[in-house]
């Protein structure tokens, strides 16, 4: 783990693989250890960049707001810190938000753009159903059993979740070791509610693959469909089943579309 001050805010990331350059953007709650096993097998292609965004892991937590814009800048920033001129970019959730700002604000630094189990924002979102969410995302105080339990039913489907129990567990774990600071994503849940790129997507100029599972409780898979429709040229990829993290729950085939994608546009 490296660590770099980025924009006032000292960051932690890993750099691993050769290859083009990949940087990979993650959600509202994580941080880049959801990354751990599509990094891996990204880095035999790429030299793949993940990090811990401010608020976020072990990065810095300061407490004042920040804005979907301020994040992509941090991206930004951080690229040019580890020589990424430009990148192919995976950017998932919130991170998939951050991914189209900097695509929009940045264009020069983003050769080819996948995103995941996201949304354009704004009044033209289609709301999940249910209330996983409201649960997972809480910004009450809760115990890491009470967080790790409710993120791992909203981002896994339920199907997958009766196939392996045991991730209830590791989720669980994975907040004891990495405790969510409830200050922090109030912050980065304040940047998430009012971002909206709707109207901009149209500016996407780079190639773009748009990817989801059917089964997402968090954001309707239906955002992909708006995303691909808006964003010229991109590609769309439904999994059917999955859910959230999609890229967990069906890493071969997850693995196999991105790839596939990226190693498509190189040279």
């Amino acid at each position: 783990m490296e660590r770099a001050r980025i924009n006032g805010v000292e960051l932690a990331y890993v750099l691993r693989g050769n290859g083009a350059p990949l940087v990979m953007i993650h959600g509202a709650q994580g941080d880049q250890s959801m990354f751990a096993d599509l990094a891996s097998v990204c880095a035999g292609n790429f030299r793949v960049l993940t990090f811990d965004q401010r608020g976020s892991g072990l990065s810095e937590k300061p407490d004042f707001d920040c804005s979907i814009a301020m994040l992509a800048d941090d991206t930004a920033a951080l690229m040019d810190q580890v020589g990424f001129s430009a990148a192919n970019i995976i950017g998932v959730s919130m991170g998939g938000m951050i991914a189209q700002e900097l695509a929009l604000r940045h264009p020069g630094k983003v050769a080819a753009l996948v995103l995941g189990c996201t949304t354009p924002g704004g009044p033209k979102e289609i709301r999940a159903q249910g209330n996983a969410f409201a649960a997972a995302y809480s910004l009450q105080p809760m115990s890491a059993e009470e967080r790790g339990k409710a993120l791992a039913e909203a981002v896994f489907s339920k199907g997958h979740l009766a196939r392996h129990p045991e991730i209830v567990a590791t989720m669980i774990e994975a907040r004891r070791q990495r405790p969510i600071d409830p200050v922090a994503l109030s912050h980065r849940m304040k940047a998430l509610s009012v971002h909206d790129t709707y109207d901009r997507l149209p500016n996407i100029t780079c190639p773009t693959l748009v990817i989801t599972g059917r089964d997402d409780a968090l954001i309707s898979w239906e955002n992909s469909r708006l995303l691909a429709e808006r964003i010229p040229g991109a590609a769309l990829e439904i999994l059917d089943p999955a859910g959230h993290c999609f890229w967990l729950e069906r890493p071969e085939d997850s693995r196999a579309a991105i790839v596939g994608f990226l190693s498509s546009k190189e040279g």
